[in-house]
C-alpha cells in the first residue's frame, strides 16, 4: 500500500499532524513512532500518565536518554527526550507557554513572512481549550485543555515565591499567554487532575477509530528513500525486521535531534560530514544539525524545613518571566521555583534523599550561543554527537550571573523564613566573584529541555536554511520537516506549545496543497 502521507515521529508535532491530516477520510496517513504506543488510556504506564513528578517521567523508562556536551566541564549530561507516542509531551512538565510576539515576528523578519505573530495566533487558539481565559488570545474548542492552579491550591513555597517576586518590583500577571505578558504568573499547563494530557491523548486518541489512519509503534525509521531527488518512502525496522513503506509525501516530525539525524542518514546534510560517515549524498545541505538552540538553565538549591512533599505534589504552579537588568532583549529570563521531583532538579548535584529541598531554576530564554549535532555512525540506533556549547558568549554568562544573584536575594525574603534553612549550591566561594560564579555555571548549567533549530527554516538567500517556510526540505521533493527543529531561533518560552502550533500550521498547508 502507498500512503498519501507518512509521518515519521509521533511526538507533539507528529501527533498533531496525524490527527489533523486524517480528518480528511480520503487521505491515507501512516504514523511511525520508534517508541511504544499505548492506545488504551487505562494501559498507560504511570510515568507517562501522572504529570506532577516530572523527574520520574523525564528520567524514566520512556526516555531516549541522549548524552550531550554542554560545556567543557560537563561533557556527558543526560538529555531526556520522550520515547513513546506523544514524544516529549508524554514525559514533560506540561507547561503550555507561548513565546512572545517578537519571537514569531523575528522569524518573519528573516524571510519567513507567514510566521508573524498575527499569522500563528489562530493556530495557538485552535489547539487549546483554555479553562481559565477566553477572548481573542485564547481557544475554547481545541483538543488540548489548559488550566492554571488557583492560589488556594498552591503549595507554600509557590505562594512565597510570588510574594518575593512582587517585593522585587515584578508585576503580577494572571495570564502568561497574553502577548503583553511579563512578571510573575500562574503556569498554564495541560495537566488535568494530575494527569498529563500528552499530544497522543489530545490528538491521536480521538482519531484512532479512523480507517484512514494507521499508527505503528516500536518502528524505527532508518532512512528516507529517494528516487533521484524525490522522497518516495521510508526504510524502517521493527522487531529485528527491516521493511519499506511508500508515501506520496513524507513528513519528518522526529524532533530537533531525530529529524536532522534522519536527514543526514538519508543523504541530506553537510557533504563532507556525510562522506566521512560513508553516506551517499542526495543533496548537500550544510545547515542540517547546525544552529542547535536551547535555554541554558542553572538551579540554586536550598535545604528546606519540614518533610519531603508527596511524590505527586504539584511541582509547577508559578513562574517569573522578566527582562534581565541592563538587557536589551525583552523577557529573556525565566525563574521557577521547583521541588526535587522537577525535571530541572540538577542531575549532577548529589543530594540526600532523606532531606527536603527546594530550588529556583534560572533559564536563559534567548541565548546568543548555539551548538551542533553530528552523526557518530551510519546507524539510527547509535546516538548522534550533541554539543550545546553553552555560555561561550559573554552576554549569556552575564545574564545568567545576574539571574542567580537575583534568586539568592529573593530567597532572603521574609516569606521564605519558615521554608528555607540554607543554601546548598552554589557555595559562598562560588559567589565570591564573577569569575568564580562563571566557573560554577560551567560546572552546573543544564538544559531546560527545549532543543530546537537544527533544521531551521529560511529563504533561498540563507545557505544554512534546511527547509523553506512551509517546511519543505530544500533541494528535494516530497519531503518536509515539521517540528521544533525548523525554528530559526528558540522562542522565549517553553517550546511544546509552539511545536504543536507548527504541526497545526504545516498540516493546514498540506491540506490546502501548499
Amino acid at each position: 500500500m502507498k500512503y498519501d502521507v507518512i509521518i515519521v515521529g509521533g511526538g507533539s508535532a507528529g501527533c498533531t499532524m496525524a490527527g489533523r491530516l486524517s480528518e480528511d477520510p480520503n487521505r491515507s496517513v501512516l504514523l511511525l513512532e520508534a517508541g511504544p504506543d499505548f492506545p488504551v488510556f487505562e494501559q498507560l504506564p504511570e510515568d507517562l500518565k501522572m504529570g506532577n513528578n516530572v523527574w520520574l517521567s523525564a528520567y524514566g523508562p520512556h526516555s531516549w536518554d541522549y548524552v550531550a556536551r554542554v560545556t567543557a566541564d560537563q561533557t556527558e549530561l543526560t538529555i531526556p527526550r520522550g520515547k513513546a507516542t506523544g514524544g516529549s509531551s508524554a514525559v514533560n512538565g506540561q507547561v503550555l507557554f507561548r513565546g512572545i510576539p517578537e519571537d514569531y515576528d523575528g522569524w518573519a523578519a528573516v524571510g519567513n513572512d507567514e510566521w508573524a505573530f498575527t499569522d500563528v495566533l489562530p493556530y495557538f487558539n485552535k489547539m487549546e481549550t483554555d479553562l481559565d481565559f477566553s477572548g481573542d488570545f485564547h481557544g475554547s474548542t481545541g483538543p488540548v485543555p489548559v488550566r492554571r492552579y488557583p492560589r488556594n491550591e498552591w503549595l507554600p513555597y509557590a505562594l512565597s515565591f510570588e510574594q518575593a517576586c512582587l517585593a522585587e518590583g515584578f508585576a503580577a500577571d494572571e495570564d502568561q499567554n497574553h502577548p503583553e505578558s511579563t512578571g510573575v504568573s500562574p503556569r498554564a499547563r495541560n495537566t488535568i487532575d494530575g494527569v498529563r494530557i500528552s499530544m497522543a491523548i489530545a490528538y491521536l486518541d480521538p482519531a484512532r477509530h479512523r480507517l484512514n489512519l494507521t499508527i505503528k509503534g516500536d518502528v524505527m525509521a532508518r532512512r528516507i528513500l529517494f528516487e533521484g531527488k524525490k522522497a518516495v518512502g521510508v526504510e524502517a525496522e521493527s522487531g529485528g525486521e527491516r521493511f519499506t513503506v511508500e508515501g506520496e509525501q513524507i513528513v519528518l516530525c522526529s524532533g530537533a535531534i531525530g529529524s536532522p539525524q534522519l536527514l543526514m542518514l538519508s543523504g541530506v546534510g553537510p557533504a563532507d560530514h556525510l562522506k566521512s560517515m560513508g553516506i551517499e549524498l542526495v543533496h548537500e545541505s550544510p545547515g542540517v544539525g547546525q544552529n542547535l538552540r536551547d535555554h541554558p538553565s542553572a538551579a540554586v538549591l536550598f535545604r528546606a524545613t519540614g518533610d519531603r512533599p508527596e511524590v505527586q505534589a504539584p511541582v509547577i504552579q508559578v513562574g517569573l518571566r522578566y527582562t534581565v537588568e541592563g538587557s536589551t532583549v525583552r523577557n529573556d529570563m525565566q525563574i521557577s521555583p521547583m521541588l526535587m521531583t522537577s525535571e530541572h532538579r540538577p542531575a549532577q548535584v548529589q543530594i540526600d534523599d532523606d532531606e527536603n529541598y527546594i530550588g529556583f531554576s534560572a533559564s536563559l530564554q534567548l541565548a546568543l550561543g548555539s551548538g551542533e549535532l553530528l552523526l557518530t555512525a551510519n546507524d539510527p540506533s547509535v546516538q548522534p554527537y550533541l554539543d550545546y556549547n553553552y555560555l561561550m558568549e559573554p552576554l549569556d554568562r552575564e545574564r545568567m550571573r545576574k539571574a542567580i544573584r537575583l534568586v539568592l536575594r529573593m530567597a532572603e525574603h521574609p516569606s521564605f523564613k519558615d521554608i528555607i534553612l540554607d543554601c546548598v549550591n552554589p557555595t559562598e566561594a562560588d559567589l565570591a566573584s564573577d569569575d568564580a560564579l562563571d566557573a560554577w555555571l560551567n560546572r552546573n548549567v543544564g538544559t531546560s529541555h527545549h532543543i530546537s533549530g537544527t533544521c531551521k527554516m529560511g529563504p533561498d538567500s540563507d545557505a544554512m536554511a534546511v527547509v523553506d517556510q512551509h517546511g519543505r526540505v530544500r533541494g528535494v521533493e516530497g519531503l518536509r520537516v515539521a517540528d521544533a527543529s525548523i525554528m530559526p531561533d528558540v522562542i522565549r518560552a517553553n517550546t511544546n506549545a509552539t511545536t504543536v502550533m507548527i504541526g497545526e500550521r504545516v498540516a493546514n498547508w498540506i491540506s490546502e496543497g501548499k
